[in-house]
């Protein structure tokens, strides 16, 4: 479970309130990824265009998430902080969500998707097709 599922006690009936557990599993199962989280993308089919060049650059090899999490973790007192395997869950993940904006593009087209923010930053960012 993660923060998108809650707890109740049903004893009470309809008098009980939600209990949030925060049961330490933020990254989740690095073995399961809950593909319900991204329903909101795949109905809108919409983002920022900073926030899509920042996930594209992320799945590059020389900027890849999982290590510069890694790098960031590293002089941590609690060290190690995440394991392997959830590091290459969050690489994994960010492909998935990359595929889904890329079957958005696909199907209603980049101009649609993609919402410009970046204006008057034209030299540092471009869209795919200039790079």
């Amino acid at each position: 479970m993660d923060r998108h599922h809650y707890e109740t006690f049903e004893k009470f009936g309809n008098d009980t309130f939600i209990i949030h557990l925060d049961n330490g599993r933020g990254f989740g199962k690095h073995s399961h990824d809950e593909l319900s989280i991204l329903v909101p993308v795949i109905q809108c089919c919409r983002v920022r265009k900073s926030t899509y060049l920042r996930l594209q650059l992320l799945a590059k090899e020389e900027y890849q998430l999982s290590s510069l999490m890694e790098e960031s973790l590293i002089r941590d007192r609690l060290s190690p902080v995440l394991l392997q395997r959830h590091l290459q869950a969050m690489d994994r993940r960010l492909r998935r969500v990359l595929q889904v904006l890329a079957g958005c593009i696909e199907k209603e087209g980049y101009g649609n998707v993609v919402d410009e923010d970046l204006v008057g930053n034209t030299a540092t960012h471009r869209s795919p097709g200039h790079r």
